[in-house]
């Protein structure tokens, strides 16, 4: 995505995005998304282009690697829900090897995306690869499941 390409549609736009997003290319989100970007995921709530960019900037920061896979599109009048599976590798989590999981992202946009919220389950992304909460997670979930 070299430049602003307004006239592909706002989805186009936000998978070619995640699919060449990193620690170099974090000004690209610009071409995405609306300077009011509202994003939330279970750990964040961020409101505002800058803030949006910094908290980009935090995530690409430290991850080694970190891809996209796109699955499903439900769209209808300028909202959308878009299924993915991310892995990602971050040298302190799941000793540097790579951690997937599945989710979803419901978009609202009109030419560039403003409201942005993810569903993925937590544990899975975060606190399943921490070395002691790790363990206690996985010893949780055989009790109970």
């Amino acid at each position: 995505m070299q430049q602003t390409d307004l006239a592909q549609h706002p989805l186009d736009r936000f998978e070619q995005l995640y699919h060449s997003l990193n620690k170099d290319s974090i000004e690209l989100v610009k071409d995405v998304y609306a300077d009011d970007i509202v994003f939330i995921d279970p750990f964040h709530r961020i409101e505002g282009m800058s803030q949006y960019l910094k908290y980009c900037a935090d995530m690409y920061e430290n991850v080694t690697r970190c891809e996209f896979q796109f699955h499903d599109r439900y769209v209808k009048d300028g909202a959308a829900v878009i299924t993915w599976t991310m892995t990602f590798v971050h040298p302190k989590l799941n000793k540097g090897e790579p951690v997937t999981v599945d989710g979803a992202s419901k978009l609202k946009f009109h030419d560039k995306i403003y409201s942005h919220k993810d569903y993925f389950d937590g544990g899975a992304l975060l606190y399943e690869h921490v070395p002691v909460l790790g363990w206690a997670i996985g010893a949780l979930k055989k009790r109970f499941g």
